[in-house]
């Protein structure tokens, strides 16, 4: 079992989003949820084998911040606890299997079972009391370090679940409800040693609406110990100003990823901004992007594209349905994927395509006619299906594609 613990840890990570469903909501940490089951399968294995006092096993570095990271965003303690028992049925299961199967005499399983039932046991029950110690200490020390009026007001007036007093509220969170709105939502793929990643990222916005020259101070609440939700206010809105904020972004070095909503007035669109910032990160996510990037819900194609990213396996299907060979990945297929986008999106013109890719009229059409070769059928039969296919390509990368056989 120690040469499967990857296989045998994402058996167990698949039977605890099966039954715990707070976990499998928590969709920011779910991958952190696979690290810290595999770490705590490693550990446990090497305690069976080499014959480790359970007293003497510390829990593992991932299943400490998986506790801290449900701390933050709010999971009961109770599904922690849950899934440690939830996997140690799965793991008793696979070991009893094992056991079975195992070229051991038939006089000895039930001593190599007891044997490692007891450590399992007292491996769980000793590694909860750790990793639950952890959270609530986490989880006190998230409440206090938040400023909690302000970030409470800032999710009731998010929630939209009835009506607000917009002056009261615009009081209590010290930002003008009444104006226009440009929303981010802010994140570190992973914490840092120094572990300061919430005054980084304050400290960014602070930065970037002086450098967008805003008409009051930017509104910040912290999400969690990496990511954290930012308005910027303006009484009237500038035309470009989600290019000066990614051009700000671009010019610097050391900056968080960072997801832009729509501009928008009042408090809907404070809500909409935050919400289209939200669905943006969302697509960020899915694509598996881990170094500082800024994705925009104004940039063409993206918010349709979201809206298929609720269940990436689905829309991976769909995409190779519609597309065929074309959806695989590879630098070949990507430009000719993205010729056929642009020359669709420009009317189905070779010389308006040609011209916004800087390419020979020629160049444009071949390319076309190679993308409809590798799709296999002609593309007047599902336009818009292939159009929406490609933005997900686009979009998604290879979250979205099938592996190139070559």
């Amino acid at each position: 079992m120690n040469e499967r613990v990857t296989e045998i840890g994402a058996a167990i990570r698949r039977e605890l989003e099966t039954e715990i469903a707070e976990l499998r909501d928590d969709t920011h940490s779910l991958e952190l949820l696979g690290a810290s089951v595999e770490a705590n399968v490693e550990t446990l294995l090497h305690a069976v084998r080499h014959d480790i006092p359970v007293a003497r096993v510390q829990a593992p570095t991932a299943a400490i911040e998986y506790a801290k990271r449900l701390a933050q965003h709010g999971v009961s303690v109770n599904s922690l606890i849950r899934a440690y028992w939830v996997g140690q049925r799965r793991m008793s299961e696979l070991v009893f299997a094992e056991v079975r199967d195992g070229d051991i005499a038939a006089q000895r399983h039930i001593d190599v079972l007891q044997s490692i039932t007891t450590t399992l046991f007292s491996y769980i029950d000793s590694i909860t009391r750790q990793v639950v110690a952890a959270y609530q200490s986490e989880r006190e020390q998230w409440l206090e370090n938040q400023n909690s009026i302000r970030a409470l007001k800032v999710r009731e007036v998010l929630s939209g679940t009835g009506a607000i007093d917009i002056d009261a509220a615009t009081e209590s969170i010290r930002y003008p409800l009444r104006w226009h709105h440009l929303a981010l939502v802010l994140w570190y793929p992973e914490l840092s040693n120094q572990g300061d990643e919430l005054p980084r990222m304050q400290r960014f916005v602070r930065e970037l609406a002086e450098a967008a020259s805003t008409s009051a101070r930017p509104l910040f609440a912290a999400a969690d110990r990496v990511s954290g939700w930012a308005w910027l206010p303006y009484r009237s809105l500038p035309a470009d100003v989600v290019d000066t904020v990614r051009g700000f972004a671009c010019d610097r070095a050391d900056v968080p990823c960072f997801a832009i909503g729509t501009p928008d007035a009042g408090v809907e669109g404070f809500r909409r901004s935050h919400r289209h910032a939200q669905a943006a990160r969302a697509v960020a996510l899915v694509r598996g992007t881990d170094h500082p990037t800024v994705f925009s819900a104004t940039d063409p194609g993206l918010s349709a594209a979201a809206l298929m990213c609720g269940d990436i396996t689905e829309a991976r299907e769909w995409v190779h349905e519609v597309l065929g060979d074309l959806a695989a990945d590879n630098d070949n297929d990507e430009r000719l994927r993205d010729t056929l986008r642009v020359f669709l999106r420009n009317g189905s013109s070779y010389k308006a395509a040609a011209a916004e890719m800087n390419l020979h009229f020629n160049s444009v059409k071949y390319r076309v006619a190679r993308a409809v070769a590798r799709r296999g059928r002609p593309i007047d039969d599902d336009r818009l299906g292939v159009e929406m296919a490609l933005l997900v390509c686009q979009w998604y990368g290879a979250a979205a594609l099938r592996p190139d056989p070559a």
